[in-house]
């Protein structure tokens, strides 16, 4: 046997070590784990969150801050089930007290950040990911203090790899983040190479620079669906201990890239902040201004959030009120009459 192979069986070997340890920490690791999805308007995340709950029910717009949990049981913890928060926002304009909800709720060890971003949309995807990533800094400086933040900066070292020979010029966020390519299906039918180009390098580009994984998904996959649901039971629960197992980097197909496995160089841009990247990929795709969201006037109203029970009290609440709004106004007349 050669000596590479032996150093390759030895790798193996020391990676299937450093599984089971990780394995071993789940059973004892925190109960409660939360994710927090947001991203660009109508790209799924409802529809993600339905699937990954194993809830059968259609997807309603998400119209400000969502919160749903999901449970379940695992080997060596008796009866107790772990718990996983889920938080989903609808739009990040003009959101920026509830963005701060889901960080405050929970312990920011235990909290991981799902980026959804539609594909389909290039001339909108930067717009997004720059209003989202800003917002989120703003949220988090107000809700750590700098022994927190230490501590968070340490994590997010050791999960990009201490040693990554680009860590010094790496911003790194303090939470791990995933940046969800959505609605591959569409990006890869309806653009031409330059174009594709362009989306991967910016977003491999931002996710290498924030220490962030990045995978392009569509629900019409299949292998794409459990890398996915791989993903959100990793980050709910801890298991799998390892989602993305590949590392897939042309742009002619779907994009999957862990943490801390890419490189400036692999990319083709150099390092730079996240305003300079931004500044090369609108260049070539120049950007819409975000649209505002048009919400319902009355979204009780909405008969995509029909309640019966709930719809039934209120409808009695509407009526009472009307009878004293009634009352107070002929009362009102016959004062003055007097």
């Amino acid at each position: 046997m050669s000596e590479s192979q032996r150093e390759t069986l030895q790798e193996i070997a020391i990676k299937l070590a450093e599984d089971q340890v990780k394995s071993q920490m789940i059973l004892t690791g925190p109960r409660e784990r939360a994710i927090f999805i947001l991203g660009s308007p109508n790209v799924g995340k409802s529809t993600l969150i339905n699937r990954y709950l194993d809830r059968e029910e259609s997807s309603k717009t998400t119209l400000a801050l969502e919160y749903s949990y999901g449970r379940r049981s695992s080997p060596g913890q008796g009866i107790q089930k772990q718990v996983s928060h889920i938080w989903e926002l609808g739009t990040v304009i003009n959101s920026q007290e509830l963005l701060e909800i889901p960080l405050r709720s929970h312990n920011l060890e235990n909290l991981s950040i799902l980026l959804m971003l539609d594909l389909s949309e290039p001339q909108r995807l930067w717009t997004d990911t720059n209003t989202i990533l800003n917002g989120l800094k703003t949220a988090l400086k107000k809700c750590l203090d700098s022994s927190t933040e230490a501590g968070l900066k340490k994590i997010s070292q050791d999960r990009v790899g201490i040693n990554h020979k680009e860590l010094s010029t790496l911003d790194l966020f303090p939470i791990p983040v995933y940046l969800i390519g959505g609605r591959y299906d569409l990006f890869q039918n309806k653009f031409d190479p330059e174009i594709k180009k362009q989306v991967c390098r910016c977003l491999r580009a931002v996710a290498h620079l924030i220490g962030a994984s990045i995978f392009f998904y569509t629900a019409h996959n299949t292998s794409m669906g459990k890398v996915m649901k791989d993903i959100l039971s990793h980050c709910g629960f801890g298991a799998p201990v390892n989602p993305m197992r590949q590392i897939l980097v042309d742009y002619n197909g779907p994009i999957c890239v862990g943490f801390g496995q890419d490189t400036w160089d692999s990319i083709g841009v150099p390092p730079g902040s996240l305003d300079s990247i931004g500044t090369l990929y609108c260049r070539v795709i120049p950007q819409e201004e975000a649209k505002e969201v048009n919400l319902p006037d009355d979204p009780g109203k909405d008969p995509g959030f029909r309640e019966p029970m709930i719809d039934e009290m209120r409808a009695q609440r509407d009526e009472q009120l009307q009878t004293l709004l009634k009352y107070s106004e002929l009362t009102g007349r016959f004062e003055k009459i007097e």
